[in-house]
């Protein structure tokens, strides 16, 4: 037999889909044969990622979704069962990350970080994990970091939520894996979206960051799609409570 990496006729949520590699994110899992409902604050900015999916053969729905209110979580992940009978994967993405000194955070900075990255994707976890429990089956990728596991200055908050990420996959896979869903989380290095173009862009930082990756380059979200699609497959059905790095080898050294 050949393992099976085929998502066709699924249905898949991608959070924080109005923008970078929640968008892009969206667009592959559309265009691999999924039905995919997509999230954002502003149900209003996923216009151009509907019309988009439409005009290339998928198909999408909108929802509006704050990850930092639990009962708008609740709410969502329950209309979207509704609207298509059932939840088969879900891809956690929605985050923040700008950086900020140590000795400047805020309360209020720390929060915001830590509400979005890291209570947020727990709690949507939580919603999609009743369902699929209940349903006795499904696949969760969590948008994780690779500065889950290692620093970067000026990510104190952001690096402490994706370890955060990283902890909670593991905890859930402990206890979800053995009804039927397999919780993952993905990796990334810096990828180039329109949201990170302007520091990719700038010649001091770009050779930094490339001088830390062994491959040589920098990443892209077909790049995270893949390590996403991947473990949102059969073909990854006994892959659970595990980090998958697409850092180009940033984190082997």
């Amino acid at each position: 037999m050949q393992p099976d990496f085929s998502i066709r006729g699924k249905i898949a949520v991608v959070t924080g889909a109005s923008k970078g590699i929640g968008y892009g994110l969206a667009q592959s899992i559309a265009a691999a044969g999924a039905i995919v409902a997509v999230t954002a604050r502003d149900r209003a900015s996923l216009a151009p990622l509907l019309a988009e999916i439409a005009q290339a053969g998928g198909q999408a729905a909108a929802y509006e979704l704050d990850v930092r209110s639990v009962t708008q979580i609740r709410s969502v992940f329950e209309q979207i069962t509704a609207d298509f009978g059932r939840l088969d994967i879900v891809v956690n993405n929605a985050g923040v990350g700008d950086g900020m000194l140590a000795e400047e955070v805020t309360e209020e900075y720390w929060d915001e970080m830590l509400d979005v990255n890291l209570k947020g994707v727990f709690f949507c976890c939580q919603a999609a994990g009743r369902i699929m429990l209940a349903q006795g089956y499904g696949k969760i990728v969590n948008v994780s970091s690779q500065v889950s596991i290692v620093g970067i200055p000026e990510g104190v908050a952001y690096c402490a939520s994706k370890g955060g990420v990283n902890q909670l996959t593991k905890v859930l896979a402990l206890e979800w894996s053995s009804r039927g869903i397999c919780i993952n989380a993905v990796g990334p290095t810096f990828i180039y979206t329109p949201g990170t173009a302007e520091r990719l862009d700038t010649p001091e930082f770009r050779r930094d960051v490339l001088a830390r990756i062994p491959a040589g380059r920098i990443g892209t979200i077909d790049d995270v799609a893949g390590a996403v699609i991947y473990l949102a497959s059969p073909a990854s059905d006994l892959v659970t409570g595990t980090l998958l790095l697409v850092d180009g080898g940033w984190t082997a050294q």
